[in-house]
C-alpha cells in the first residue's frame, strides 16, 4: 500500500515570507497549498460586509453557521478564496481586513470552526498549509514542521513593498506598528498563540533569498522523508 504523502506545516509572525514559501514548496512537491490565513480573511470579509463588530460575538456565531469558505488550488501553488460561491480573492487583502482577521482569531468559536475545516482539508495528506498555530494546533501530527521568522523591521519593509505594489498608500513607520501589535496579539492571546512547536525547524529568512529558502525547507522535507523510510524499513 503506498504511504499517504506528507502534510507540510508551516507557521511564522506576519510578513515572515510563509505565503511566498508555502505556494512554492508545494508547486515544486505538487502538493495543494492552503492558506490558513485566507480562511479567516475570508470571513472578516464577510463580517465586514455585514457591519458585524468583534465584540458581537452572536453574530459571528450566526455568521459562521452559514458562511460556506472554500479554496480552490490553481496553477502555481495559490488559491482562489471563494465565500459561498462569491470569488473574493482580491477583496481580503487590505489592512483593514487583516487587522480585523487577526482579532476574530481570537474567538474561540472562529478558531474551532476554521481548525475543523482546515483537519478536514488535510485528512489525505499532500498538502502545505501556513498560518500561526498549524503544527501546534491544527497539525500537531505533520510530518515536517517549519517555523519561519524574520526581525520585524525587515518584515514591516516586506509587507511595505507588498501594499505599495497593489497600489496602497502606507509608511514604514505605520506598518511596523501595525506589525508589532500583530505580534503581541498573536503570540499572547487565550486561544491557540503563535508558538513554534518543539520538534520544528526554525529559519531565519532574513538576508536570504526565495529560493535559499525554498531550498532549506526542501532539503528538510527531504531529510524527514529518508528517516522514515529508513526507520519503515
Amino acid at each position: 500500500m503506498k504511504p499517504r504523502p506528507p502534510c507540510i506545516a508551516i507557521d511564522g509572525p506576519v510578513a515572515a515570507g510563509k505565503s511566498t514559501i508555502a505556494r512554492l514548496i508545494a508547486d515544486r512537491l505538487r502538493f495543494t497549498y492552503i492558506d490558513s490565513g485566507a480562511m479567516y480573511r475570508a470571513l472578516a470579509w464577510k463580517a465586514h460586509q455585514r457591519g458585524i463588530c468583534v465584540n458581537e460575538v452572536d453574530r459571528v456565531t450566526a455568521l459562521l453557521n452559514e458562511v460556506q469558505i472554500d479554496l480552490k488550488p490553481q496553477p502555481g501553488g495559490i488559491n482562489r478564496v471563494l465565500v459561498n460561491d462569491q470569488d473574493i480573492t482580491h477583496h481580503i487583502r487590505t489592512q483593514q481586513i487583516g487587522e480585523l482577521a487577526s482579532k476574530l482569531s481570537e474567538l474561540p468559536e472562529v478558531r474551532r470552526k476554521m481548525v475543523l475545516l482546515q483537519q478536514q482539508m488535510a485528512q489525505a495528506g499532500g498538502v502545505v498549509m501556513e498560518g500561526r498555530d498549524i503544527q501546534t494546533i491544527v497539525l500537531p501530527n505533520a510530518e515536517v514542521k517549519i517555523f519561519l521568522t524574520a526581525p520585524a523591521e525587515e518584515r514591516a519593509r516586506r509587507r511595505l513593498l507588498e501594499l505599495q505594489e497593489r497600489g496602497h498608500t502606507a509608511d514604514l513607520e505605520a506598518v511596523l506598528c501595525e506589525i508589532t501589535a500583530r505580534d503581541e496579539r498573536d503570540s499572547n492571546r487565550e486561544h491557540s498563540p503563535l508558538r513554534a512547536a518543539p520538534d520544528s525547524v526554525h529559519i531565519d529568512t532574513w538576508g536570504l533569498t526565495i529560493e535559499q529558502v525554498v531550498q532549506r525547507v526542501l532539503a528538510v522535507v527531504k531529510a524527514k522523508s529518508e528517516a522514515q523510510d529508513k526507520s519503515a524499513g
